[in-house]
Protein backbone atom coordinates (compact mmCIF):
# COMPACT_ATOMS: atom_id res chain seq x y z
CA UNK A 1 0.00 0.00 0.00
CA UNK A 2 1.30 3.37 -0.76
CA UNK A 3 2.09 6.29 1.96
CA UNK A 4 -0.31 9.36 1.90
CA UNK A 5 2.38 12.39 1.22
CA UNK A 6 4.91 9.98 -0.25
CA UNK A 7 6.02 11.38 -3.25
CA UNK A 8 7.07 8.44 -6.21
CA UNK A 9 8.02 8.56 -9.80
CA UNK A 10 5.75 6.80 -12.17
CA UNK A 11 4.84 6.91 -16.14
CA UNK A 12 1.15 7.75 -17.15
CA UNK A 13 -0.21 4.75 -19.26
CA UNK A 14 -3.71 5.02 -19.64
CA UNK A 15 -6.71 7.44 -18.96
CA UNK A 16 -9.20 7.05 -16.77
CA UNK A 17 -13.07 7.83 -18.02
CA UNK A 18 -13.06 10.82 -16.90
CA UNK A 19 -9.64 12.08 -18.60
CA UNK A 20 -7.72 11.53 -15.40
CA UNK A 21 -3.90 9.69 -16.32
CA UNK A 22 -3.73 6.75 -14.51
CA UNK A 23 0.15 5.46 -13.56
CA UNK A 24 0.62 1.83 -11.66
CA UNK A 25 3.44 2.15 -8.60
CA UNK A 26 4.18 -0.78 -7.04
CA UNK A 27 1.34 -2.72 -8.25
CA UNK A 28 -1.44 0.19 -7.42
CA UNK A 29 -3.22 2.16 -10.03
CA UNK A 30 -2.57 5.65 -8.75
CA UNK A 31 -5.37 8.16 -10.62
CA UNK A 32 -3.55 11.44 -11.43
CA UNK A 33 -5.35 14.48 -12.67
CA UNK A 34 -3.98 16.58 -15.59
CA UNK A 35 -1.87 14.01 -16.50
CA UNK A 36 -0.65 13.12 -20.06
CA UNK A 37 0.08 9.53 -21.43
CA UNK A 38 3.63 8.79 -21.64
CA UNK A 39 4.71 11.62 -19.39
CA UNK A 40 6.92 10.72 -16.72
CA UNK A 41 6.00 12.46 -13.13
CA UNK A 42 6.55 12.69 -9.64
CA UNK A 43 3.66 12.42 -7.67
CA UNK A 44 2.21 13.18 -3.95
CA UNK A 45 -0.02 10.48 -2.77
CA UNK A 46 -3.17 12.26 -1.59
CA UNK A 47 -5.18 9.65 -0.80
CA UNK A 48 -4.28 5.73 -0.93
CA UNK A 49 -6.33 2.64 -0.42
CA UNK A 50 -5.60 -0.96 -0.62
CA UNK A 51 -5.79 -1.25 -4.37
CA UNK A 52 -5.92 2.27 -5.93
CA UNK A 53 -4.87 5.71 -5.09
CA UNK A 54 -4.81 9.31 -6.09
CA UNK A 55 -1.92 11.48 -6.42
CA UNK A 56 -1.01 14.83 -7.77
CA UNK A 57 1.71 15.81 -10.04
CA UNK A 58 4.67 17.83 -8.52
CA UNK A 59 7.09 17.99 -11.11
CA UNK A 60 6.76 17.11 -14.79
CA UNK A 61 10.24 14.95 -15.49
CA UNK A 62 9.41 13.92 -18.81
CA UNK A 63 6.66 16.65 -21.28
CA UNK A 64 4.61 14.80 -23.49
CA UNK A 65 4.50 16.79 -27.01
CA UNK A 66 0.60 17.06 -26.38
CA UNK A 67 0.48 19.02 -23.91
CA UNK A 68 -0.14 22.37 -24.20
CA UNK A 69 -0.81 25.94 -21.93
CA UNK A 70 -4.22 26.17 -21.14
CA UNK A 71 -6.31 29.00 -22.22
CA UNK A 72 -9.00 28.85 -19.74
CA UNK A 73 -7.65 30.00 -16.46
CA UNK A 74 -9.98 27.92 -13.80
CA UNK A 75 -9.15 24.95 -15.77
CA UNK A 76 -8.17 23.30 -13.35
CA UNK A 77 -11.20 24.40 -10.50
CA UNK A 78 -13.99 24.20 -12.76
CA UNK A 79 -15.60 20.88 -12.89
CA UNK A 80 -16.90 21.70 -16.28
CA UNK A 81 -13.79 20.83 -18.82
CA UNK A 82 -10.76 18.05 -18.57
CA UNK A 83 -9.03 18.90 -21.41
CA UNK A 84 -7.18 21.97 -21.44
CA UNK A 85 -3.37 21.00 -20.70
CA UNK A 86 -3.31 18.44 -24.08
CA UNK A 87 -3.88 19.26 -27.80
CA UNK A 88 -6.67 18.24 -29.25
CA UNK A 89 -5.27 15.49 -31.56
CA UNK A 90 -4.75 13.78 -27.83
CA UNK A 91 -8.32 14.73 -27.07
CA UNK A 92 -9.33 12.94 -29.88
CA UNK A 93 -7.16 9.64 -29.86
CA UNK A 94 -8.02 8.88 -25.98
CA UNK A 95 -11.58 9.24 -26.81
CA UNK A 96 -12.13 6.69 -29.73
CA UNK A 97 -9.55 4.45 -27.52
CA UNK A 98 -12.25 4.70 -24.64
CA UNK A 99 -14.74 3.22 -27.02
CA UNK A 100 -12.62 0.97 -28.53
CA UNK A 101 -11.59 -0.44 -25.39
CA UNK A 102 -15.09 -0.59 -23.27
CA UNK A 103 -16.42 -2.74 -26.56
CA UNK A 104 -14.14 -5.30 -26.48
CA UNK A 105 -13.66 -5.87 -22.71
CA UNK A 106 -17.37 -5.45 -21.55
CA UNK A 107 -18.81 -6.03 -25.40
CA UNK A 108 -16.75 -9.15 -26.21
CA UNK A 109 -15.41 -7.21 -29.65
CA UNK A 110 -12.16 -7.40 -31.07
CA UNK A 111 -11.97 -3.86 -32.70
CA UNK A 112 -8.50 -3.13 -33.46
CA UNK A 113 -10.04 0.65 -34.43
CA UNK A 114 -12.88 2.97 -33.62
CA UNK A 115 -12.68 5.94 -36.00
CA UNK A 116 -14.03 9.43 -34.26
CA UNK A 117 -15.27 12.45 -35.96
CA UNK A 118 -13.78 15.46 -34.77
CA UNK A 119 -15.18 18.69 -34.04
CA UNK A 120 -14.15 21.46 -36.27
CA UNK A 121 -13.42 24.09 -33.44
CA UNK A 122 -13.44 24.13 -29.84
CA UNK A 123 -14.84 27.36 -29.13
CA UNK A 124 -18.34 28.81 -28.79
CA UNK A 125 -20.18 25.62 -29.63
CA UNK A 126 -21.87 24.52 -26.35
CA UNK A 127 -25.59 25.65 -27.24
CA UNK A 128 -27.04 25.46 -23.70
CA UNK A 129 -25.67 26.29 -20.01
CA UNK A 130 -26.81 25.88 -16.89
CA UNK A 131 -25.16 27.97 -14.02
CA UNK A 132 -25.28 27.71 -10.68
CA UNK A 133 -25.80 30.61 -8.41
CA UNK A 134 -24.14 31.37 -5.08
CA UNK A 135 -22.83 34.07 -2.70
CA UNK A 136 -19.36 35.42 -1.44
CA UNK A 137 -18.92 38.03 0.99
CA UNK A 138 -22.20 39.40 0.42
CA UNK A 139 -22.29 39.46 -4.02
CA UNK A 140 -24.17 36.86 -5.96
CA UNK A 141 -22.11 35.17 -8.74
CA UNK A 142 -22.72 32.55 -10.90
CA UNK A 143 -20.09 29.76 -12.76
CA UNK A 144 -19.96 25.43 -12.69
CA UNK A 145 -19.17 23.62 -10.25
CA UNK A 146 -15.98 22.47 -8.51
CA UNK A 147 -15.70 18.57 -9.77
CA UNK A 148 -17.48 16.27 -7.28
CA UNK A 149 -18.45 19.02 -4.88
CA UNK A 150 -21.10 22.18 -4.97
CA UNK A 151 -18.39 24.63 -4.92
CA UNK A 152 -19.45 26.95 -7.66
CA UNK A 153 -16.18 28.54 -9.18
CA UNK A 154 -16.77 31.68 -10.95
CA UNK A 155 -15.56 31.95 -14.81
CA UNK A 156 -16.04 35.33 -16.32
CA UNK A 157 -15.52 33.57 -20.20
CA UNK A 158 -16.12 29.99 -20.74
CA UNK A 159 -14.12 29.27 -23.56
CA UNK A 160 -16.83 26.70 -24.67
CA UNK A 161 -19.70 29.03 -24.45
CA UNK A 162 -21.27 31.63 -27.30
CA UNK A 163 -20.89 35.19 -26.16
CA UNK A 164 -23.85 35.81 -25.53
CA UNK A 165 -24.84 32.98 -23.11
CA UNK A 166 -21.72 34.67 -20.37
CA UNK A 167 -23.75 37.65 -21.75
CA UNK A 168 -27.17 36.63 -20.21
CA UNK A 169 -25.15 35.41 -17.19
CA UNK A 170 -23.65 38.77 -16.01
CA UNK A 171 -26.74 40.72 -16.78
CA UNK A 172 -28.59 38.20 -14.36
CA UNK A 173 -25.91 38.63 -12.01
CA UNK A 174 -26.13 42.77 -11.87
CA UNK A 175 -30.01 42.62 -11.76
CA UNK A 176 -29.57 39.82 -8.86
CA UNK A 177 -27.23 42.13 -7.09
CA UNK A 178 -28.75 45.91 -7.74
CA UNK A 179 -32.10 44.55 -6.25
CA UNK A 180 -31.21 42.12 -3.69
CA UNK A 181 -32.30 38.89 -4.73
CA UNK A 182 -31.79 36.10 -2.62
CA UNK A 183 -29.93 33.34 -3.45
CA UNK A 184 -30.86 29.90 -2.30
CA UNK A 185 -28.63 28.00 0.00
CA UNK A 186 -28.74 24.38 0.03
CA UNK A 187 -28.02 23.85 3.02
CA UNK A 188 -30.99 25.92 4.50
CA UNK A 189 -33.21 25.68 1.58
CA UNK A 190 -33.78 29.55 2.10
CA UNK A 191 -33.35 31.88 -0.78
CA UNK A 192 -34.77 32.38 -3.82
CA UNK A 193 -32.71 32.01 -7.19
CA UNK A 194 -30.71 28.28 -7.59
CA UNK A 195 -29.76 27.96 -11.35
CA UNK A 196 -29.61 29.93 -14.80
CA UNK A 197 -30.21 27.95 -17.74
CA UNK A 198 -29.77 29.37 -21.00
CA UNK A 199 -30.32 27.80 -24.57
CA UNK A 200 -29.10 29.57 -28.07
CA UNK A 201 -30.39 28.28 -31.33
CA UNK A 202 -26.73 27.62 -33.16
CA UNK A 203 -28.83 28.85 -36.19
CA UNK A 204 -31.31 30.93 -35.40
CA UNK A 205 -29.48 32.95 -32.59
CA UNK A 206 -32.26 33.08 -30.54
CA UNK A 207 -31.58 32.59 -27.18
CA UNK A 208 -34.49 31.12 -24.33
CA UNK A 209 -33.32 32.27 -20.49
CA UNK A 210 -35.17 30.17 -17.77
CA UNK A 211 -34.51 31.17 -14.28
CA UNK A 212 -34.50 28.55 -11.56
CA UNK A 213 -36.24 29.41 -8.30
CA UNK A 214 -37.63 28.41 -4.98
CA UNK A 215 -40.46 30.48 -5.21
CA UNK A 216 -43.37 31.65 -7.57
CA UNK A 217 -42.07 35.27 -8.75
CA UNK A 218 -39.30 37.02 -9.09
CA UNK A 219 -39.05 41.00 -7.68
CA UNK A 220 -38.78 43.49 -10.42
CA UNK A 221 -39.24 41.58 -13.60
CA UNK A 222 -39.58 44.50 -15.90
CA UNK A 223 -35.73 45.60 -14.36
CA UNK A 224 -34.35 41.99 -15.66
CA UNK A 225 -36.45 41.73 -18.98
CA UNK A 226 -34.71 45.18 -19.82
CA UNK A 227 -31.19 44.03 -19.25
CA UNK A 228 -31.93 41.20 -21.43
CA UNK A 229 -33.27 42.97 -24.66
CA UNK A 230 -29.79 44.40 -25.02
CA UNK A 231 -28.52 41.49 -25.27
CA UNK A 232 -28.47 40.07 -28.83
CA UNK A 233 -30.70 37.30 -29.61
CA UNK A 234 -32.86 37.11 -26.42
CA UNK A 235 -36.30 35.93 -27.39
CA UNK A 236 -37.82 34.49 -24.11
CA UNK A 237 -37.32 34.65 -20.34
CA UNK A 238 -39.16 31.14 -18.30
CA UNK A 239 -39.45 30.62 -14.54
CA UNK A 240 -38.87 27.41 -13.35
CA UNK A 241 -40.64 27.01 -10.14
CA UNK A 242 -38.26 24.44 -8.18
CA UNK A 243 -38.73 24.77 -4.51
CA UNK A 244 -37.70 20.99 -4.18
CA UNK A 245 -34.51 19.94 -2.11
CA UNK A 246 -31.62 17.89 -4.33
CA UNK A 247 -29.82 19.10 -6.74
CA UNK A 248 -32.02 18.63 -9.89
CA UNK A 249 -32.29 21.45 -11.74
CA UNK A 250 -35.13 22.07 -13.46
CA UNK A 251 -38.29 21.75 -11.20
CA UNK A 252 -42.08 20.70 -12.55
CA UNK A 253 -43.67 24.18 -13.26
CA UNK A 254 -43.08 26.80 -15.88
CA UNK A 255 -44.14 30.53 -16.05
CA UNK A 256 -43.34 32.80 -19.21
CA UNK A 257 -42.63 36.31 -18.38
CA UNK A 258 -41.20 37.41 -21.84
CA UNK A 259 -41.83 35.90 -25.23
CA UNK A 260 -43.34 32.48 -26.05
CA UNK A 261 -41.55 30.43 -23.84
CA UNK A 262 -39.46 28.39 -26.57
CA UNK A 263 -37.28 29.17 -29.19
CA UNK A 264 -36.37 27.44 -32.74
CA UNK A 265 -33.66 25.92 -34.23
CA UNK A 266 -32.72 24.58 -37.84
CA UNK A 267 -31.54 20.70 -37.44
CA UNK A 268 -30.45 18.58 -40.65
CA UNK A 269 -32.21 20.88 -42.60
CA UNK A 270 -35.55 20.90 -40.30
CA UNK A 271 -36.96 23.72 -37.96
CA UNK A 272 -37.61 22.68 -33.91
CA UNK A 273 -39.26 23.95 -31.78
CA UNK A 274 -37.22 24.22 -28.06
CA UNK A 275 -38.78 24.65 -24.78
CA UNK A 276 -36.72 24.65 -21.32
CA UNK A 277 -37.45 20.71 -21.00
CA UNK A 278 -36.91 19.42 -24.44
CA UNK A 279 -34.07 17.55 -25.49
CA UNK A 280 -31.54 18.80 -27.86
CA UNK A 281 -27.63 17.86 -28.66
CA UNK A 282 -25.07 20.88 -27.11
CA UNK A 283 -23.14 20.55 -30.36
CA UNK A 284 -25.24 22.20 -33.22
CA UNK A 285 -23.02 20.69 -35.91
CA UNK A 286 -21.61 17.58 -34.30
CA UNK A 287 -25.20 16.96 -34.00
CA UNK A 288 -25.39 17.41 -37.38
CA UNK A 289 -22.49 15.20 -38.11
CA UNK A 290 -23.88 12.14 -36.02
CA UNK A 291 -26.97 12.18 -37.02
CA UNK A 292 -26.08 11.79 -40.88
CA UNK A 293 -24.15 8.75 -39.99
CA UNK A 294 -27.21 7.38 -37.67
CA UNK A 295 -29.18 7.51 -40.75
CA UNK A 296 -26.47 6.59 -43.08
CA UNK A 297 -25.95 3.06 -41.09
CA UNK A 298 -29.83 2.75 -40.67
CA UNK A 299 -30.52 1.83 -44.51
CA UNK A 300 -33.62 2.64 -43.98
CA UNK A 301 -36.02 2.36 -47.54
CA UNK A 302 -39.27 3.91 -48.31
CA UNK A 303 -40.63 0.30 -47.28
CA UNK A 304 -39.36 0.90 -43.82
CA UNK A 305 -41.14 1.08 -40.40
CA UNK A 306 -38.62 3.16 -37.91
CA UNK A 307 -39.00 3.23 -34.04
CA UNK A 308 -37.10 5.80 -32.64
CA UNK A 309 -36.71 5.67 -28.49
CA UNK A 310 -35.69 8.11 -26.29
CA UNK A 311 -36.83 10.63 -28.83
CA UNK A 312 -36.38 14.18 -27.19
CA UNK A 313 -37.88 16.97 -29.73
CA UNK A 314 -37.95 14.19 -32.47
CA UNK A 315 -34.74 15.41 -33.82
CA UNK A 316 -33.49 11.39 -35.38
CA UNK A 317 -37.37 10.89 -35.72
CA UNK A 318 -37.73 14.07 -38.53
CA UNK A 319 -34.52 13.48 -39.97
CA UNK A 320 -34.93 10.11 -40.77
CA UNK A 321 -38.74 10.54 -41.51
CA UNK A 322 -37.91 11.89 -45.46
CA UNK A 323 -36.50 8.39 -46.00
CA UNK A 324 -38.67 5.59 -44.24
CA UNK A 325 -42.42 4.95 -45.30
CA UNK A 326 -43.35 5.73 -41.03
CA UNK A 327 -41.73 6.53 -38.13
CA UNK A 328 -42.43 6.19 -34.50
CA UNK A 329 -41.09 8.46 -31.92
CA UNK A 330 -41.20 7.26 -28.33
CA UNK A 331 -40.12 10.19 -25.21
CA UNK A 332 -40.88 9.87 -21.55
CA UNK A 333 -41.31 14.34 -21.05
CA UNK A 334 -44.68 15.43 -22.15
CA UNK A 335 -43.54 18.41 -23.11
CA UNK A 336 -41.22 17.17 -25.31
CA UNK A 337 -43.36 15.20 -27.08
CA UNK A 338 -45.81 18.11 -27.55
CA UNK A 339 -42.41 19.79 -29.14
CA UNK A 340 -42.20 16.77 -31.27
CA UNK A 341 -45.50 16.79 -32.70
CA UNK A 342 -45.08 20.50 -33.52
CA UNK A 343 -42.04 19.80 -35.15
CA UNK A 344 -43.35 17.53 -37.15
CA UNK A 345 -46.82 19.67 -38.45
CA UNK A 346 -44.41 22.55 -38.90
CA UNK A 347 -41.89 20.74 -41.47
CA UNK A 348 -45.07 19.13 -43.23
CA UNK A 349 -44.08 15.89 -42.02
CA UNK A 350 -47.47 13.61 -41.97
CA UNK A 351 -45.66 10.11 -41.38
CA UNK A 352 -44.51 10.62 -37.85
CA UNK A 353 -46.73 10.13 -35.38
CA UNK A 354 -45.30 10.12 -31.37
CA UNK A 355 -46.07 8.55 -27.76
CA UNK A 356 -44.94 9.99 -23.93
CA UNK A 357 -44.32 7.15 -21.83
CA UNK A 358 -40.99 5.11 -20.85
CA UNK A 359 -39.21 3.58 -23.62
CA UNK A 360 -39.02 0.21 -22.69
CA UNK A 361 -42.81 -0.46 -21.73
CA UNK A 362 -44.36 1.69 -24.66
CA UNK A 363 -42.12 -0.40 -26.95
CA UNK A 364 -43.55 -3.57 -24.97
CA UNK A 365 -47.11 -2.22 -25.79
CA UNK A 366 -45.93 -0.79 -29.27
CA UNK A 367 -44.88 -5.14 -29.83
CA UNK A 368 -48.54 -6.34 -28.39
CA UNK A 369 -50.24 -3.77 -30.49
CA UNK A 370 -48.67 -5.49 -33.60
CA UNK A 371 -45.63 -2.75 -34.27
CA UNK A 372 -42.65 -4.40 -36.00
CA UNK A 373 -40.19 -2.30 -37.14
CA UNK A 374 -37.80 -2.92 -39.51
CA UNK A 375 -35.06 -0.49 -37.87
CA UNK A 376 -34.98 1.17 -34.41
CA UNK A 377 -32.63 3.72 -33.26
CA UNK A 378 -31.80 4.10 -29.70
CA UNK A 379 -30.74 7.18 -28.45
CA UNK A 380 -30.91 6.31 -23.85
CA UNK A 381 -29.19 8.35 -21.32
CA UNK A 382 -26.03 7.88 -19.76
CA UNK A 383 -27.57 4.49 -17.44
CA UNK A 384 -28.37 2.63 -21.26
CA UNK A 385 -31.59 0.77 -22.11
CA UNK A 386 -33.34 -0.83 -19.89
CA UNK A 387 -34.23 -4.33 -18.75
CA UNK A 388 -37.93 -3.73 -20.62
CA UNK A 389 -36.20 -1.94 -23.62
CA UNK A 390 -33.81 -5.36 -24.54
CA UNK A 391 -36.31 -7.42 -23.99
CA UNK A 392 -38.86 -5.01 -26.50
CA UNK A 393 -35.70 -5.10 -29.49
CA UNK A 394 -35.98 -9.04 -28.63
CA UNK A 395 -39.64 -9.49 -29.47
CA UNK A 396 -39.82 -7.09 -31.58
CA UNK A 397 -36.99 -8.29 -33.66
CA UNK A 398 -36.28 -5.38 -36.11
CA UNK A 399 -33.53 -5.74 -39.11
CA UNK A 400 -31.17 -3.55 -37.54
CA UNK A 401 -30.76 -1.29 -34.18
CA UNK A 402 -28.82 2.18 -34.71
CA UNK A 403 -27.43 2.87 -30.84
CA UNK A 404 -26.56 6.40 -30.09
CA UNK A 405 -24.96 6.58 -27.23
CA UNK A 406 -23.54 8.95 -24.75
CA UNK A 407 -21.85 6.50 -21.86
CA UNK A 408 -18.98 3.96 -24.13
CA UNK A 409 -19.22 1.29 -21.18
CA UNK A 410 -22.92 0.95 -21.44
CA UNK A 411 -23.10 0.71 -24.69
CA UNK A 412 -20.71 -2.21 -24.46
CA UNK A 413 -22.94 -3.76 -21.82
CA UNK A 414 -25.95 -3.44 -24.23
CA UNK A 415 -23.92 -4.55 -27.02
CA UNK A 416 -23.55 -7.89 -25.23
CA UNK A 417 -26.91 -8.44 -23.89
CA UNK A 418 -28.05 -7.75 -27.81
CA UNK A 419 -25.42 -10.09 -29.15
CA UNK A 420 -27.72 -12.89 -26.99
CA UNK A 421 -30.76 -12.02 -28.45
CA UNK A 422 -29.22 -12.59 -31.78
CA UNK A 423 -27.60 -9.73 -32.83
CA UNK A 424 -24.29 -8.73 -33.88
CA UNK A 425 -21.99 -5.57 -33.99
CA UNK A 426 -21.69 -4.49 -37.85
CA UNK A 427 -19.72 -0.89 -37.14
CA UNK A 428 -18.91 1.72 -34.43
CA UNK A 429 -17.89 5.29 -35.29
CA UNK A 430 -16.66 7.77 -32.40
CA UNK A 431 -18.40 11.61 -32.47
CA UNK A 432 -16.98 14.12 -30.32
CA UNK A 433 -19.95 16.49 -29.48
CA UNK A 434 -18.01 17.66 -25.93
CA UNK A 435 -14.55 19.14 -27.52
CA UNK A 436 -12.17 20.06 -24.18
CA UNK A 437 -14.62 17.40 -21.84
CA UNK A 438 -14.76 13.78 -21.03
CA UNK A 439 -17.70 12.71 -22.63
CA UNK A 440 -18.21 11.00 -26.03
CA UNK A 441 -20.65 9.94 -28.10
CA UNK A 442 -21.00 6.95 -30.54
CA UNK A 443 -23.10 5.69 -32.91
CA UNK A 444 -22.99 1.50 -33.61
CA UNK A 445 -24.68 -0.40 -36.03
CA UNK A 446 -25.87 -3.70 -34.70
CA UNK A 447 -27.80 -6.13 -37.63
CA UNK A 448 -29.27 -9.79 -36.92
CA UNK A 449 -26.94 -12.73 -37.48
CA UNK A 450 -28.32 -15.60 -40.01
CA UNK A 451 -29.93 -18.34 -38.09
CA UNK A 452 -27.52 -20.92 -36.26
CA UNK A 453 -25.23 -18.69 -36.00
CA UNK A 454 -25.82 -16.63 -33.10
CA UNK A 455 -23.28 -16.98 -29.89
CA UNK A 456 -23.88 -16.07 -25.98
CA UNK A 457 -21.79 -13.72 -24.95
CA UNK A 458 -21.03 -13.75 -21.07
CA UNK A 459 -21.29 -10.02 -19.73
CA UNK A 460 -18.45 -8.66 -17.01
CA UNK A 461 -20.68 -6.78 -14.87
CA UNK A 462 -17.39 -5.98 -12.64
CA UNK A 463 -16.72 -3.78 -15.84
CA UNK A 464 -20.14 -1.52 -15.28
CA UNK A 465 -21.69 1.76 -13.78
CA UNK A 466 -24.78 0.06 -13.11
CA UNK A 467 -26.95 -3.92 -14.05
CA UNK A 468 -30.01 -3.29 -16.43
CA UNK A 469 -33.04 -3.35 -14.08
CA UNK A 470 -31.28 -3.87 -10.48
CA UNK A 471 -32.02 -1.74 -7.59
CA UNK A 472 -28.76 -1.51 -5.49
CA UNK A 473 -29.46 -1.94 -1.41
CA UNK A 474 -27.51 -0.32 1.21
CA UNK A 475 -25.45 -3.78 1.87
CA UNK A 476 -24.68 -3.48 -2.03
CA UNK A 477 -22.93 0.17 -1.10
CA UNK A 478 -21.58 -1.13 2.34
CA UNK A 479 -19.81 -3.77 0.75
CA UNK A 480 -18.12 -1.56 -1.89
CA UNK A 481 -17.37 0.75 0.71
CA UNK A 482 -15.65 -1.57 3.02
CA UNK A 483 -13.50 -3.02 0.15
CA UNK A 484 -12.27 -0.05 -1.53
CA UNK A 485 -12.14 2.16 1.59
CA UNK A 486 -11.96 0.04 4.50
CA UNK A 487 -13.78 1.45 7.27
CA UNK A 488 -17.72 0.81 7.86
CA UNK A 489 -20.72 3.29 7.23
CA UNK A 490 -24.51 3.01 8.67
CA UNK A 491 -27.46 2.63 6.85
CA UNK A 492 -28.54 6.25 8.76
CA UNK A 493 -25.49 7.73 6.50
CA UNK A 494 -26.21 6.42 3.80
CA UNK A 495 -29.84 7.71 4.12
CA UNK A 496 -29.19 10.86 4.92
CA UNK A 497 -26.44 11.58 1.87
CA UNK A 498 -29.36 10.25 -0.66
CA UNK A 499 -32.21 12.40 1.06
CA UNK A 500 -29.70 15.61 0.49
CA UNK A 501 -29.52 14.66 -2.95
CA UNK A 502 -33.48 14.16 -3.63
CA UNK A 503 -32.64 10.46 -4.28
CA UNK A 504 -35.88 8.50 -3.90
CA UNK A 505 -35.58 5.11 -1.62
CA UNK A 506 -37.08 2.38 -2.64
CA UNK A 507 -39.45 -0.10 -0.53
CA UNK A 508 -36.81 -2.71 -0.95
CA UNK A 509 -33.55 -0.36 -0.68
CA UNK A 510 -33.01 -0.54 3.34
CA UNK A 511 -31.31 -3.19 4.89
CA UNK A 512 -32.39 -5.38 8.03
CA UNK A 513 -29.99 -2.98 10.29
CA UNK A 514 -31.43 -0.46 12.62
CA UNK A 515 -30.46 3.28 12.26
CA UNK A 516 -28.92 4.98 15.76
CA UNK A 517 -31.49 6.12 18.17
CA UNK A 518 -29.44 9.25 18.42
CA UNK A 519 -29.72 11.92 15.82
CA UNK A 520 -26.17 11.72 14.17
CA UNK A 521 -24.10 13.61 11.49
CA UNK A 522 -22.20 11.95 8.59
CA UNK A 523 -18.72 12.58 8.81
CA UNK A 524 -16.80 14.16 5.66
CA UNK A 525 -14.81 11.28 4.56
CA UNK A 526 -17.72 8.64 4.91
CA UNK A 527 -20.32 11.05 2.87
CA UNK A 528 -17.37 11.45 0.65
CA UNK A 529 -17.41 7.40 0.20
CA UNK A 530 -20.67 7.19 0.33
CA UNK A 531 -20.78 9.43 -2.88
CA UNK A 532 -18.31 7.50 -4.53
CA UNK A 533 -20.90 4.41 -4.20
CA UNK A 534 -23.47 5.90 -5.25
CA UNK A 535 -21.43 7.41 -8.20
CA UNK A 536 -20.30 3.56 -8.87
CA UNK A 537 -23.81 2.12 -8.98
CA UNK A 538 -25.04 4.72 -11.11
CA UNK A 539 -27.47 5.99 -8.91
CA UNK A 540 -25.90 9.76 -9.49
CA UNK A 541 -23.83 11.38 -12.42
CA UNK A 542 -20.52 11.56 -12.38
CA UNK A 543 -20.47 15.20 -11.31
CA UNK A 544 -23.20 14.20 -8.91
CA UNK A 545 -26.49 15.24 -10.06
CA UNK A 546 -29.39 12.45 -9.58
CA UNK A 547 -29.94 10.39 -12.81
Amino acid sequence: MLIKNQIYEAVITDYTAEGQGVAHIEGCAVFIPNAIAGERVRVRIEKAQKTWAAGKIVELLEKSPHRVNRECPVAKLCGGCDFWHMDYEEECRLKSERVRACLNRIGGEALEKVPIIAAPSCYGYRNKAQYPVAVKKGRAYAGFYRAGTHDVVENPRCRILPEESDAVKNAIIDYVNQFRVSVYDETTGKGLLRHIYVRRGAVSGQILVCLVVNGQSLPKVEALISRLKAISGFTTLVLSVNTKKGNTVLGDKFVTLCGPGYIEDTLCGLNFRLSPRSFYQVNHDQAERLYRAAIDQAGITKRDTVLDLYCGVGTITLAMAGAAGKVIGVEVIPQAVEDAKDNARRNGIENAEFFCGDAGQAALELEKSGVHPDVVVVDPPRKGLSADTIEALHRMAPRRIVYVSCDPATLARDVALLKQHGYELKTAQAADLFPRCAHVETVALLGRKQVGDYLHIAVNTEDLETDVGRIYTNDDIKQYIEEKYGFKVHSAYIGQVREKLGIREHENYHDSHTSPRKPCVCPEEKKAAILDALKHFGLISKRGETL
